[in-house]
């Protein structure tokens, strides 16, 4: 018997434990995480520093110095020493293809191949390798290479005469196919298309299919599986999170994937949080805009993308007058004036934003002025211009705060600055890239890297918006330095303001009270370091509503 009551006085004292220890976690001042002694950036409205943050239910608690935190009395099981490294909100990329990245990640990588036979050497590799019944590959860009003409299929069908090739440029607005994708899209010298090109010498397909022509090519591409879409999401997330990185703004994508998506975060796979922009197809803005906004707490759909022209580096972009280094030649709009109205009307007419991609000064003013004219009287509709790339100086004015907003990338700047002026001469230059300008008028810039297009490190961002430079240091002083930004107000573009474009600044983009305890840790401080070491940074670790994940 004295066993019996020794074991029950053990129970009794066992549960009264666990039953103290859960009303203790269920009280006022219970957190799940305390951090101290950091060097906070939070980014709000002072641009304020802390050096303690509580967290509680994914959210920010408190913030601010030692001794405020101190005086609020909390508890917690995770109390950690930041020993002086900084902290950051996380990262927000408010124009990136995430989604398709991850599918970049299992085809054909050739991003930096230097001449056309390194394509071809990669391609051979990668099949030799994989077996794939049609090879799909990106990345390739001809201003690389010594010779920086496009290239032709001649080689790429004696490679592969029976297995059909199709190499996307890294700006996704052209491509390189063989004859074999040619044949199965039923594409010959008749076709007819318009918005681009299908490229023609001497009545002969050279096998490059500019902008709206690379759908006829795409609709052959196998169906990828949807456990292969699932390892792409995954192998996005991963990479992202490794950059500090939080939330993503996915610019295109279809039902299919936004759904998929939705499902991976409701089970917890899949933490990124995603601002996802609807393509502009007739099925998505049918089922969106008749649904409305779709908001969770991790996926906002609330954007339509629609492409106003091409790129500048296939001269697809649509330009006042002609190319400087092409006569005649003025690229083109995608779709008409006409039918890019009548998409935005209807747009306007729902809770929906608009963001329309614009390189070249002719289809930023077919955006611009349209986008004043339905929105006059609309206020806080913050609808986007996607690059905002080449504006001619009367143009500056249609921005504004909260109707029409650019959301910029500016290693576009640095990646392009070693031709671009060839395309479109001194004069247009002066308004091609222009951070300072943009944000002069607009009063925020969202801040993106459009990646695959560049590469998913966002402090190249931060370096290529303040400094103007590669990562070598070229060009001296930087390019057109007058329009690079601050420190702070590149921070600000790569969170509170990227927040903001999304309709989600109450929710994120700041660590103050009540927001999301998105946030990163660095060793470094971003915002005094020597600017030529922002690229190399690393990233200590990456929190998404207060759960570690890098």
């Amino acid at each position: 018997m004295p066993y019996f009551y020794a074991m029950k006085k053990f129970f009794f004292l066992a549960a009264a434990f666990v039953l103290l220890s859960c009303q203790n976690k269920d009280a006022d001042n219970y957190v799940d995480a305390i951090y101290t002694n950091g060097n906070i950036y939070t980014v709000d409205n002072d641009f304020s520093t802390a050096t303690a943050m509580a967290v509680k239910d994914g959210k920010v608690f408190a913030i601010g110095t030692q001794e405020e935190i101190d005086a609020l009395n909390l508890k917690s099981d995770d109390m950690i020493d930041l020993e002086g490294q900084f902290v950051y909100p996380g990262l927000i990329d408010a124009h990136c293809h995430f989604y398709r990245f991850g599918e970049q990640l299992q085809q054909v990588d050739l991003v930096g191949t230097t001449s056309y036979q390194e394509v071809l050497d990669r391609v051979s590799a990668f099949q030799e390798k994989n077996n794939k019944s049609y090879i799909i590959g990106r990345g390739w860009d001809q201003n690389d290479w010594e010779e920086k003409e496009y290239p032709t299929k001649k080689e790429l069908s004696e490679l592969f005469p029976d297995t059909p090739v199709a190499l996307t440029r890294i700006d996704g607005h052209a491509m390189i196919v063989n004859q074999a994708a040619l044949d199965l899209a039923a594409v010959n010298e008749e076709t007819m298309f318009s918005g681009g090109d299908i490229e023609q010498i001497d009545g002969q397909l050279t096998g490059i299919l500019v902008d709206n022509p690379m759908e006829l090519i795409e609709k052959t591409f196998p169906a990828a599986s949807r456990q292969a879409d699932i390892e792409a999401l995954i192998d996005a997330q991963e990479i992202n999170f490794s950059y500090g990185l939080t939330t993503v703004d996915d610019a295109g994508l279809n039902r299919e994937t936004i759904e998929l998506i939705d499902s991976l975060q409701q089970a917890g796979t899949l933490k990124m949080k995603i601002y996802a922009m609807v393509s502009n197809t007739p099925e998505n803005l049918d089922y969106y805009l008749d649904k409305g906004i779709v908001k969770t707490d991790r996926l906002n759909v609330r954007s339509i993308k629609f492409y106003a022209d091409g790129a500048l580096g296939s001269r697809g972009a649509a330009m006042k007058e002609s190319y400087s280094d092409r006569e005649n030649h003025f690229g083109a709009l995608l779709s008409s004036v006409e039918d890019f109205k009548k998409t935005a009307e209807r747009i306007a007419g729902t809770d929906y934003q608009m963001n329309t991609h614009a390189i070249g000064d002719s289809a930023n003013v077919v955006v611009l002025k349209t986008y004043r004219e339905l929105l006059n009287d609309m206020p806080n509709r913050r609808w986007r211009v996607e690059h905002a790339q080449i504006i001619s100086p009367a143009d500056f004015e249609y921005f504004d705060t909260d109707r029409i907003l650019p959301s910029v990338q500016p290693t576009h700047a640095t990646s392009d600055m070693y031709w671009a002026e060839d395309r479109v001469g001194e004069e247009r230059i002066k308004g091609a890239y222009a951070y300072q300008k943009l944000l002069d008028q607009s009063g925020m810039l969202a801040l993106g890297t459009d990646y695959p297009v560049e590469q998913v490190n966002p402090f190249l961002t931060f370096y290529a918006a303040v400094a103007r430079q590669d990562t070598s240091g070229f060009p001296e002083g930087g390019f057109n330095p007058q329009d690079a930004i601050s420190r702070e107000d590149a921070l600000r573009g790569m969170t509170i303001w990227a927040a903001y474009s999304n309709f989600e600044e109450d929710e994120k983009g700041s660590l103050e009270k009540g927001k999301a305890a998105d946030f990163m840790i660095l060793q470094e401080d971003l915002i005094n370091m020597a600017i030529q070491d922002v690229p190399n940074l690393k990233v200590k670790a990456t929190y998404v509503n207060g759960e570690k994940v890098y």
